[in-house]
């Protein structure tokens, strides 16, 4: 994506009101919306998270199948969800936002038990050791998303990479926390949840195009 391009997507971001874009002094020093969502979107249903959304498709896949719970993207790269957000307005899905900041700041963007779901849908994997401080699904990660969780909360994990597939399945058992479904090829085994199969984004097709099989973990970490 060239760099004009960028600049009149960021420019777009500003004028929707479904993108919130918060600076870390303001995310950190006590975000406003912290605890009241559900004030922001006018009702009391449910609170559902995609982290690391990228271009938003889970986010609105997930809306539009579920109208009484209320979706929230979080990225750092606004140009990214901007087609998400501009799908969200030009179809009317008033239960879909998207807010523009790091994943590591969730537990300052949301209030105790304020969500009721968490999805992870192609997360970098991180092989690499130095990098697993920024594995999703890292100890500090999980940590995070407790604080954040309603108690019978739920997150899952949707990917093309069987090495995170298994650190996360073996960091889960090796914790002690419950894993509701799991499931190392979800499109040849049965069983999986609907919006698990019925909802693909970009990355997966190309994925499946290559003959790559998905993984699904579902899991509590309360």
């Amino acid at each position: 994506m060239g760099s004009k391009n960028k600049l009149k997507r960021f420019q777009e971001n500003e004028t929707f009101s479904n993108v919130i874009q918060p600076t870390r002094e303001e995310v950190v020093g006590g975000f406003s919306l912290k605890g009241k969502w559900q004030a922001h979107f006018k009702n009391d249903n449910p609170i559902v998270l995609e982290l690391g959304c990228g271009k938003g498709e889970y986010t609105i896949g997930l809306a539009k199948k579920f109208p009484d719970r209320n979706f929230i993207g979080i990225d750092i790269k606004g140009a990214r969800f901007w087609k998400g957000a501009k799908t969200a307005i030009e179809q009317n899905l008033s239960n879909v936002a998207f807010v523009r900041t790091q994943i590591e700041l969730i537990d300052h963007i949301f209030g105790a038990q304020e969500v009721t779901e968490i999805w992870i849908t192609f997360p970098d994997p991180q092989i690499k050791y130095k990098r697993t401080k920024h594995r999703m699904t890292n100890k500090a990660f999980l940590e995070r998303y407790r604080q954040i969780l309603k108690s019978n909360g739920t997150v899952n994990l949707k990917t093309d990479s069987e090495f995170m597939h298994g650190y996360t399945l073996g960091l889960l058992h090796g914790l002690g926390l419950e894993v509701l479904y799991a499931n190392h090829d979800v499109y040849k085994n049965e069983g999986s949840p609907k919006e698990v199969l019925e909802i693909q984004t970009f990355y997966e097709n190309q994925y499946l195009e290559k003959g790559k099989p998905i993984t699904f973990i579902r899991f509590k970490v309360n």
